[in-house]
């Protein structure tokens, strides 16, 4: 019932108390903290967080409701959350309804009330972990139990549980160009920048064939964002390097840029504990200008690695810890971003990306 005590427990043991929401049961997966002050609704149905329990750093979520106009998939991809505190009520007008309907309608777990500022300070220091949220049980040894069953994201492949079963077409079929994307768990927004730009995209599910995209003849391919370790998928990492090598431009965003980097012979490894926020600094290497970032990753691409290559040139990194944040090739008309220049939620500094890559399309073409 709401208001009745809930728990939430990491793997390492650390025990943090709260209280039912009334969105009652028991949710699990990795740990993991936005600090987006904004857009929930955008974040909690981000395909990108298949499998991974949300910790939200500001201290109301479900104030404002949520708006059909708003979600970035189907359906919330969250397994659960963790809040401070949990709005019953909404104040903004229009077509909107209670996060909690949202919630229930889902099946979802969240529980709030929780010191979630105590949360995010072990999570920084003692690093990413599985972790479980139960409203039906407060017994810490049996829900250890239960999280020793859950998997670790590192090597954990999640495409199959996100990307779409069927070919998928959005823009003008008289649109002039037509890019071929592979979905990896792909936000809307991320098709509305493209279409917007006069661009049909054909989505195809995230193991299709070279041989099938290629026969598309596309003007340019996209790889899209999604959730896991980008390592777990090696079939998909061969036929990006052969939509690498058919010499179309390619752009790739977040899941994707790593897919990119790992067929250019780099390598990722899974971060401490990510970037997951809408205020991220970024610094791009080609103009020496300052971007403010929304991201949400939990793998990186390696520094040395792209140092080393021949045919990789850094073009972006991020400030606070110098990580790699947008690579290019420097042999073939291929650039990608960890972060995320669709936004939604999050600033539109980077939205010039989307017609950096439509430049790219109309100069192979001319």
């Amino acid at each position: 019932m709401k208001g009745d005590p809930a728990i939430l427990v990491l793997a390492d043991g650390t025990v943090f108390h709260g209280k039912s929401t009334g969105l009652e049961g028991t949710a699990w997966g990795e740990i993991c903290f936005n600090t987006g002050m904004t857009g929930y609704q955008e974040i909690f149905t981000d395909p990108s967080y298949m499998g991974q329990l949300m910790v939200t750093t500001t201290a109301h979520i479900g104030n404002y409701g949520v708006h059909k106009e708003e979600s970035e998939s189907s359906k919330v991809q969250i397994s659960g959350l963790v809040c401070k505190k949990f709005s019953s009520v909404q104040t903004r007008p229009g077509e909107t309804e209670l996060l909690s309907d949202l919630f229930a309608r889902e099946g979802k777990v969240a529980i709030s009330d929780v010191d979630t500022r105590a949360v995010v300070r072990h999570i920084r220091q003692a690093g990413a972990m599985n972790a479980i949220v139960s409203t039906v049980t407060l017994d810490v040894d049996s829900l250890l139990e239960q999280l020793r069953a859950v998997p670790s994201m590192d090597g954990l492949e999640l495409l199959p549980k996100v990307s779409t079963q069927k070919v998928r077409i959005e823009g003008n079929d008289a649109a002039a160009y037509t890019v071929v994307a592979l979905d990896f768990g792909i936000k809307e927004n991320i098709l509305r920048c493209l279409t917007s730009r006069g661009v049909r995209v054909k989505l195809f599910p995230y193991n299709t064939s070279f041989e099938t995209l290629f026969a598309e003849n596309p003007d340019g391919y996209f790889l899209s964002n999604g959730p896991g370790d980008p390592s777990a998928s090696p079939a998909v990492v061969e036929v990006v390097k052969k939509i690498i090598a058919s010499g179309k431009p390619v752009f790739g965003i977040c899941l994707g840029h790593q897919m990119i980097a790992l067929a250019s012979g780099l390598q990722t490894y899974k971060m401490h504990n990510g970037h997951r926020g809408i205020n991220h600094p970024v610094k791009n290497m080609i103009t020496g200008k300052g971007e403010i970032t929304s991201q949400n990753h939990g793998f990186a691409v390696r520094m040395e690695d792209v140092e080393k290559s021949d045919t990789v040139e850094l073009t972006h990194i991020h400030l606070n810890d110098k990580t790699v944040a947008g690579i290019r090739r420097t042999d073939a008309p291929v650039f990608s971003v960890q972060f995320h220049p669709e936004a939604a939620p999050g600033p539109h500094d980077s939205r010039y990306l989307f017609a950096q890559f439509l430049e790219m399309i109309q100069h192979n073409k001319s």
